[in-house]
């Protein structure tokens, strides 16, 4: 096979810890004004509602800047691939 052309994509690997600072900058906004708690529980279920919540909202805004906005992340080349005649099908 040899390499037809190459095309531009979004690098979806690279977008992982994106998603986690977005998400972690949500969850802190929105939890800015709660009271401190001094105790240190493993769970929480308000806590988790937020913390899930605010991952529903930045998954949400980085599909959204993806489809409108695609240059705005990382991108890398992908290669295509054509048959070489004697690998076409018969």
């Amino acid at each position: 096979m040899q390499v037809g052309r190459v095309s531009r994509e979004i690098d979806f690997a690279k977008l992982g810890p994106t998603l986690v600072i977005a998400s972690s900058l949500v969850l802190a906004i929105r939890t800015a004004r709660w009271p401190r708690n001094a105790v240190n529980t493993a769970s929480g279920p308000e806590w988790d509602a937020e913390v899930t919540r605010s991952i529903e909202i930045a998954m949400r805004v980085l599909s959204q800047l993806v489809a409108k906005s695609p240059t705005l992340f990382q991108q890398k080349d992908v290669p295509w691939y054509q048959p070489s005649v004697d690998e076409s099908p018969r």
